[in-house]
């Protein structure tokens, strides 16, 4: 069996860690993985040190009749049995491209957010006759998406579900949070990793801190938000000082290989208002930390309330800082989330389950 993925990324992200996850894992499989993408991007990179086929588009970009053109060729050569899409403008570029030449091979979306576009192309190409599966990252992305597709096209959903990799249990961080910030034995790390976009709703995460600190006064407490700094970081710093939070929240802006740094929480964060996964509670429940977060995403599929973690209604933070306030009072309930987290991220999210699960799906569509 033979996959042609696409992506159309010029950046790093969760879809091209993901990739970076499963394919191997396909191949393990008996599948040959070709990847098409941007040249010189940072999923080329990581494809040549991972040893996995990629084939750089004809310039920075997927658009142009070049690449279109390109594609109809790779097609013709390598004879995929599955076009696998990875990225929104993937889906684009695949659709311009049979409209045009008539790829007949089958075709596979992947849906990672939540969808917050209506236009008309958006509806046509979700549609598009060409697309014969798509894969859903989350029971909560399949619900949003298929509001977006006509009733012919809702039995072409599935959920299958990011992954994370068994070898980052092993990865070592960088920098020691205690050490480099000179924080007492005594107090707890309650750590967060998310850029700063709206969908992370971060304002929420400093409303958290502020209500523990102030309103339920635990003083023994430090928040790390480690993430890439964006036009919203002045006003997250600026709600630090009015709220008075200096000394209980920091912001480090992005670290590299962030996930290595929960083996240093006593609680991981999330206070996202929309998410497709994400893999950071994944990776916290991993490694070995307790989790809180909203309820979004992939956290109802992998966190039961109260057993192995604890889920809160988006935006509400008295709930979310009460429920760590009772994490941190109760080490036996801590361990407990730990022990049952790792439990059902072994046997349901790691990429060697993952590839399993895409494999079977691709042997159904031929």
């Amino acid at each position: 069996m033979k996959i042609l993925h696409i992506s159309g990324a010029k950046v790093w992200g969760g879809n091209e860690q993901q990739m970076i996850y499963y394919i191997p894992e396909l191949s393990k499989l008996g599948i040959e993985n070709i990847v098409l993408g941007i040249k010189d991007s940072p999923l080329e990179k990581e494809c040549l040190l991972n040893n996995i086929t990629y084939i750089p588009t004809k310039n920075n970009s997927l658009k142009g009749f070049v690449n279109y053109r390109y594609l109809k060729k790779l097609v013709e050569e390598l004879k995929p049995d599955v076009i696998h899409l990875h990225t929104s403008n993937s889906l684009t570029f695949y659709v311009f491209s049979d409209l045009m030449y008539k790829l007949k091979t089958k075709a596979i979306f992947s849906k990672k957010a939540i969808s917050a576009s209506s236009s008309f192309f958006s509806s046509f190409k979700y549609n598009y006759s060409g697309i014969d599966s798509i894969f859903c990252v989350s029971k909560s992305v399949e619900t949003n998406f298929q509001e977006m597709l006509w009733q012919k096209n809702k039995y072409k959903t599935d959920v299958i579900n990011d992954c994370v990799s068994l070898d980052i249990i092993d990865a070592k961080a960088g920098i020691n949070l205690r050490e480099k910030y000179s924080i007492d034995k005594a107090h707890f790390i309650i750590g967060n990793i998310a850029n700063h976009t709206d969908a992370k709703d971060l304002d929420t995460f400093i409303n958290v801190v502020d209500y523990l600190v102030h309103s339920l006064e635990r003083k023994d407490i430090i928040f790390f938000q480690i993430g890439g700094f964006s036009k919203l970081t002045d006003n997250f710093l600026d709600a630090v000082k009015e709220k008075q939070l200096e000394n209980y929240i920091v912001f480090t802006d992005k670290i590299q290989n962030a996930f290595s740094l929960n083996s240093q929480f006593d609680v991981f964060l999330m206070t996202s208002q929309r998410e497709g996964g994400p893999t950071s509670v994944l990776e916290a429940m991993l490694i070995g930390t307790p989790v809180v977060s909203t309820k979004v995403g992939v956290v109802p599929d992998a966190i039961q309330n109260g057993v192995n973690g604890f889920i809160s209604p988006v935006k509400d933070y008295k709930d979310l800082a009460a429920k760590i306030d009772s994490l941190l009072s109760d080490k036996v309930l801590r361990d407990e989330f730990i022990k049952n987290g790792k439990v059902i991220i072994l046997k349901e999210f790691t990429s060697s389950f993952i590839a399993k699960q895409m494999f079977l799906k691709y042997k159904k569509m031929m």
